[in-house]
């Protein structure tokens, strides 16, 4: 009797802690309350985080060759920091990915106009792919999402805190990718990749864009330290920007042997590939939190 009860406790324990793990509780997250709470995910007690980091950014957009993507939904940048390393004139930090959690949050942006708006057939100057794509994308699925992705792992995430106070060069490097969702696009369509991704040097200066395309300002919004001992620094109102990446073609959409014809339309339709000063990143309305690592695993 006393070995079924043992065994019946087991499972009950184990049915608890897959519960949990599918309710995000899993996976090294902290318990963190209050305004410590926005730091759950840190990997603090990793070997080489300095600071804890998290951004969200609530406004902005992403202009992708022709198409202008709005974004709506707040999208979450977060994870760790480690100490700066000189380079040149400034001071750089390696990120670390965020524990529990997806570092940079897959969260899907409206196209405006759904499919329509992303395909707009009668743009395409080409007869037949025109022709093509009447034929495919007439069809009344018009939702369509862009959601933005890490295209290589974490550590590739370059992050620079003097230069995102100090407004000058790069205070965040994402590489990114843009995942096209629709029914008839499938689960494979996406503009660039992890061979192929798109670099984002993101500034809250000025923008170095190629000759011809005119420069953009970002800002780095306001500073002030928040809590009892004002451990955590918060930017509010940043505007990370660039506007000299280039953007590959499209790949996968529609899934094997759909993309042979779908990937072309995509092309045509949103302008891609496209050379570098022809799109646009403003991650706007961008709050970003910092706190030393130490300081997070004391609360």
């Amino acid at each position: 009797m006393r070995k079924q009860m043992s065994r019946a406790r087991i499972i009950a324990l184990a049915v608890v802690a897959a519960a949990l793990a599918s309710l995000g509780f899993a996976g090294g997250a902290s318990a963190h309350t209050g305004i410590w709470e926005r730091f759950n995910y840190c990997p603090s007690k990793t070997t080489g985080v300095f600071k804890c980091m998290r951004a969200v950014t609530s406004g902005g957009k992403v202009v992708l060759g022709s198409k202008n993507v709005p974004i709506v939904n707040p999208v979450t940048l977060q994870g760790g920091v480690s100490k700066g390393v000189r380079k040149e004139n400034s001071f750089y930090e390696s990120f670390f990915a965020a524990s529990g959690a997806e570092t940079l949050s897959k969260t899907p942006q409206p196209v405006p106009g759904g499919l329509s708006g992303l395909v707009n057939c009668k743009e395409i100057s080409n007869f037949l792919i025109r022709v093509g794509c009447e034929s495919v994308f007439e069809n009344g699925l018009t939702g369509a999402n862009a959601t933005l992705e890490l295209a290589k792992p974490a550590s590739e995430i370059v992050v620079s805190e003097q230069n995102l106070g100090g407004r000058l060069g790069t205070a965040i490097q994402l590489p990114v990718k843009v995942h096209l969702e629709n029914p008839l696009l499938g689960s494979t369509c996406y503009i660039g990749s992890s061979s192929s991704p798109l670099i984002w040097n993101l500034t809250t200066g000025e923008t170095k864009p190629p000759v011809g395309t005119a420069p953009i300002n970002g800002s780095s919004g306001k500073l002030e330290f928040i809590g009892p001992e004002e451990e955590i620094a918060e930017f509010t109102k940043v505007s990370l920007v660039d506007n000299a990446w280039s953007a590959p073609g499209a790949t996968g959409c529609g899934g094997w042997p759909a993309e042979y014809v779908l990937d072309p339309i995509i092309e045509a339709a949103v302008g891609v590939p496209s050379a570098a000063g022809k799109n646009v990143s403003a991650l706007e309305s961008t709050t970003i939190s910092l706190a030393e690592a130490e300081a997070v695993n004391e609360h």
